[in-house]
């Protein structure tokens, strides 16, 4: 397990980036990225969307201008509380405090479940995306940004030492694994010299029983 893949490692972090990072954030993960990843999947002003990892709420911004219907759930008390004062404790935007590994949702809640910049941070993906599939409505679609794996492999070696890192063979094992179907892969870039995010499409299959 890398640095960061421990929880509460996880949220000391946060605890202390949550104050910079919506000035930091952009270099990595800035607004054209944001618009191309939404531009993935079809989202409808009713359709119920959660974003796991919600963090301070810059992927929200992005999604309550497709739907009306949006929840946001964190492990970091320090990055809801930036969502908070973005949309207000009791507004049109549900936000919940919890774990991507346990989700306190009913099976089949939402139409569509989305995650940017938090898979690097979970000591166990597959599990966290079996709880996607559990919650994602059948035959509906999750997506999911993290980090690009490296192409040298002196830096893949650091930077796998401090939190996950993937390319798209690693990312449709664990989608597969987690029983997803129909995986799609689009890499995003701020510049050609910036860190690449993988963007991952995938469809929870059309029978709503789980396998395990």
């Amino acid at each position: 397990m890398s640095v960061l893949e421990d929880k509460s490692r996880a949220r000391l972090f946060y605890k202390y980036l949550s104050r910079v990072y919506d000035v930091i954030n952009p270099f990595f993960w800035e607004e054209e990225m944001r618009s191309d990843a939404l531009s993935m999947v079809d989202i409808e002003q009713d359709d119920r969307v959660l974003d796991v990892g919600c963090g301070t709420g810059f992927s929200i911004e992005g999604l309550v201008q497709y739907s009306d219907d949006i929840h946001g759930i964190d492990q970091s008390r320090h990055q809801l509380e930036k969502s908070i004062g973005k949309f207000g404790e009791n507004g049109s935007v549900e936000l919940h405090r919890g774990d991507a590994e346990r989700l306190p949702f009913r099976d089949d809640t939402f139409d569509i479940v989305w995650s940017s910049g938090s898979i690097e941070y979970w000591p166990n993906p597959v599990e966290a995306l079996h709880e996607f599939r559990r919650v994602t409505k059948p035959g509906n679609r999750v997506l999911v940004v993290g980090p690009d794996e490296p192409q040298n492999a002196i830096l893949r070696r650091i930077s796998d030492r401090i939190m996950l890192f993937y390319g798209e063979k690693e990312a449709d094992r664990m989608f597969s694994e987690a029983g997803f179907r129909d995986i799609e892969h689009r890499i995003l870039q701020r510049s050609p010299n910036s860190p690449r995010a993988i963007v991952t499409v995938a469809k929870a299959p059309e029978a709503s029983g789980l396998a395990g």
